[in-house]
């Protein structure tokens, strides 16, 4: 009996989608495949649940920023701030920024998150104005680091203030990365 059915084809441009996933996937895995190694790993179940909620969110959001638009800097902009959005979260929730992960300063951090969130929903996510939306996030990141040192919050860190100026630099330039690739998005 013969099959009208042609070969299947696998739709071009979506290999970066996968390897998100994919990569996605074997983040997840990896807590699991180390705990069988070593003792140091030990997760939960609720530790696999929010890192599952975080990597689907931040994939998630991928997906709907690949169908705003087709310039390779405007994805590249997104998708560093959503990876900047999901390092924020992931570090704060593992170890703090400022001080330790319990450190109640470190929900300062929510306001920069906020910043993109609502900031892309005002500027209806265009390159033109997601370029201030990121700067601002840098800013931001740059005040809560200031208030932090200032008010000599989170002193109970061993590397402090060191890793929160660190650390503080280094979202800064990711921020500052995304805007860069949104201004050229806008060119």
């Amino acid at each position: 009996m013969a099959s009208n059915v042609g070969p299947v084809r696998i739709k071009r441009g979506n290999g970066l989608r996968v390897a998100i996933w994919g990569t996605a996937a074997f983040l997840l895995l990896l807590p699991l495949i180390a705990m069988q190694f070593t003792s140091e790993v030990v997760w939960g179940s609720e530790d696999f649940i929010v890192m599952g909620a975080m990597l689907g969110t931040a994939c998630g959001a991928y997906e709907l920023v690949v169908r705003l638009s087709d310039s390779r800097a405007y994805r590249a902009g997104f998708g560093l701030a959503i990876l900047s959005c999901f390092l924020l979260v992931w570090v704060n929730l593992a170890v703090g920024i400022i001080g330790s992960d319990d450190n109640p300063a470190n929900q300062m951090y929510l306001a920069v998150l906020s910043i993109i969130i609502v900031g892309a929903i005002i500027v209806r996510a265009t390159a033109r104005g997601m370029v201030w939306v990121t700067a601002l996030a840098a800013l931001a990141q740059i005040a809560i680091a200031a208030i932090a040192i200032a008010g000599n919050l989170g002193t109970e860190g061993i590397g402090w203030p060191r890793d929160l100026i660190g650390c503080t630099g280094l979202f800064v330039l990711l921020w500052l990365g995304s805007a860069g690739l949104f201004r050229l998005a806008a060119t």
